[in-house]
């Protein structure tokens, strides 16, 4: 289960930066799969006990994301979408890891 999870988020985090930089966010059933895509990256690839440290990197990642929206020779506002789709995807991956840490301590 630990491979598919990878390939999952692996995947999930490629196809949803694709999908951010052509703007295909309109597409309901495509954001759809990759929040399933993202959940179950969780459950299946997330360490549950390393919770504290993966949400610490998704809020460097989410404060870093707005960074470069000005021009940076060119690239800047295209950056900045790479980043915004990574912290859409990583949204619910973490949200995810953290539900799964919840249980996992409370039960």
């Amino acid at each position: 289960m630990d491979k598919i999870g990878k390939w999952l988020y692996l995947i999930g985090l490629l196809v949803t930066i694709i999908a951010f930089l052509f703007g295909f966010t309109d597409i309901k059933i495509l954001m759809l799969i990759l929040l399933i895509a993202a959940i179950l990256a969780g459950i299946f690839y997330a360490d549950p006990d390393d919770a504290a440290n993966i949400g610490l990197r998704y809020l460097a990642l989410a404060a870093v994301a707005g960074v470069f929206t000005g021009e940076l020779f060119g690239i800047g506002d295209y950056l900045t979408t790479i980043f915004e789709a990574a912290v859409w995807f990583l949204g619910f991956y973490v949200l995810t890891v953290l539900v799964v840490r919840f249980f996992k301590k409370e039960f």
